[in-house]
Parts: C-alpha cells; structure tokens; sequence
C-alpha cells in the first residue's frame, strides 16, 4: 500500500507512525500508522480507492481542533485535505465564495474581510476548517454555517460527486446530514458561500470585539479541542459543569478550566486517558446533580 500511496501522491506527502500529537489542538495522541496530505481532488480520489481496496480504516481531518486522539494511536490512515483542497476563490461581485474544505475558517473569513463582504465574522476566531464547520454547522456569536451557506460538494463513499444546497444539508445545532447514517462516510469537497456587502472597517471591527471576547472569555492560552460538551437544551454545559463545583477540577494534566468551565484543557502533559476520564467525571456530577444529560462536542479517535 505504501508504495502505491507514494506514487500517486509522493512520498514527501506520507508520515509513518506520526504523533497525533502535532496535529490536533489538544497536543494530545499516539501516532498513526500513516498521516498522508492530499492536494487535489483527483489525488484524494486515488488515495480512497487504494484505502478500500485493502480495507485499511481512515479518518479525514481538517485542524484537529474538535479531536481527542488516544494515547495508543490510529491503526489507520490519517488524511489531510492540502493545496486545492484547501484553496478559497472569491468572492465575486455577487458575494459568492467558495472555499476548499481544507481551507482554514479563519483565512475565508479574512477574505471575505478583505473584499468587504459580510457574514463570516463570527468564525473568524474558530480554529478549525470548512469541511468540519460543515459536519458540525460550527457557530458562535450568534453566528452559524448555515446563515451562509449556498451549496456544499460531497464526495460520496462510493466515490461519485453531489451538490446539496444548504437546506438539504439540513444544517442544526451541532449537526447536519453528515452525522447521519444515510451520509456516513460522504467527505466535504468545498463549500460555497454567499455574503452580503458591507463595509471592510465595519466588518474589521466586529471580528477584533470578537476576538477581543474569545481573548477574555476563553482559555486560549492552554490546548483545548474548544467547547468540550454541546449545549443542552434549555442550560449552558459551562455553568451546569460549574454549578456542580467543578470549576478547576483535574485528573492529571486535563482540567476543567477556571476561566470557562465548558472548555476541557491540557495544562501541559496530560493523556488522552486522563481528558476522558475527566469527560467522564464531569458528565457523572453534572447528571447527579441536575439530572441532565451532557453530550460531548469532542471527538474520540483511535486506542485509548
């Protein structure tokens, strides 16, 4: 498999047991068995056809900024969306852009800044990429995917090609088609998006009070993965987590972090076991004390 990786691709794209580590915004995870970077969509294609044909497990990430990897690794391989899958065109006089889904969310909404076209403010300080935005219709500030979005191309696990537009995506809180068993294994190709005109210094500015309130508000100065629970219906995970006197709580390295509750994060050396086990923990109080339920908003890959 290894030497028909490295034709298609080359073999400065392929890494053999890669730390996870170095790849996901908890700096937490064993290494994969492969952790390969594809640039086109024709590259992409071929490295999917290779990886079913010999039933070889794959996960596909953008930032690794929503990814808990397991301390024992990913007996698979890791693909990273790179080059034009990753590259953003736009937007035209219309206010249609469009984005690779390995594009950075904070670069289109820099963009679309720079232009002076309006709506993508709100994702300007989420670390993470457009093909994951689209998976979780990421939000924030009053903000969400689904405000903008006009299409999404999907790459099908059979490996044909559809456009859905943005209803049919059925974007929701934390969800779209892409968490359903109808679509699993579908992967975002590009997205695009239609903004609407406005003025640069104007949008400028609400992208730095947004910043300015993710500085004060949240623990950007230790690794996280973000907000580690969704919210439930009706509650804030962060104040029910503190309610439940777990404000700075830790197993290890992980902690509930004294600034923001909802936010899990790694003081400098804990394991994916010890996030886990904290998860865990705080799900446990939280139900004791209120009877509600928390769901992660973190994604478990691989051994733990």
């Amino acid at each position: 498999m290894l030497e028909q990786l490295s034709e298609l691709i080359g073999k400065e794209n392929i890494l053999t047991n890669e730390p996870m580590s170095k790849h996901t915004s908890f700096h937490i995870g064993g290494p994969a068995g492969y952790y390969i970077q594809v640039r086109t969509k024709e590259q992409l294609i071929g490295v999917l056809r290779i990886l079913q044909d010999k039933g070889s497990p794959y996960y596909l990430i953008g930032n690794g900024s929503n990814l808990l990897v397991g301390d024992e690794g990913y007996d698979g391989v890791i693909v990273r969306l790179t080059g034009e899958l990753a590259a953003i065109l736009g937007p035209d006089e219309a206010g249609y852009i469009t984005a690779g889904a390995g594009a950075m969310l904070s670069q289109v909404a820099y963009q679309a800044m720079e232009s002076g076209f309006s709506g993508m403010e709100f994702a300007f300080g989420i670390p993470g990429t457009i093909g994951g935005a689209i998976v979780m219709n990421a939000g924030a500030y009053d903000g969400e995917m689904r405000l903008v979005v006009s299409s999404v191309r999907l790459l099908l696990p059979d490996l044909s090609e559809v456009e859905k537009s943005c209803e049919a995506m059925e974007l929701g809180y934390r969800t779209s088609i892409l968490k359903s068993k109808a679509y699993e294994g579908a992967i975002v190709l590009s997205v695009t998006l239609q903004l609407q005109q406005g003025n640069r210094t104007a949008i400028k500015a609400k992208m730095d009070e947004f910043s300015k309130l993710r500085q004060s508000k949240q623990p950007l100065e230790y690794p996280s993965a973000g907000s580690t629970f969704k919210r439930p219906n009706g509650h804030y995970a962060g104040k029910l987590i503190m309610d439940a006197g777990l404000q700075g709580y830790r197993i290890g390295d992980a902690q509930v972090s004294e600034k923001h509750c909802g936010f899990v994060i790694n003081r400098g050396n804990a394991t994916a076991a010890e996030v886990r086990a904290l998860m865990q923990q705080v799900e446990d109080e939280v139900f004791e004390t209120t009877g509600i339920e928390l769901e992660p908003e973190v994604i478990f890959l691989g051994n733990f």
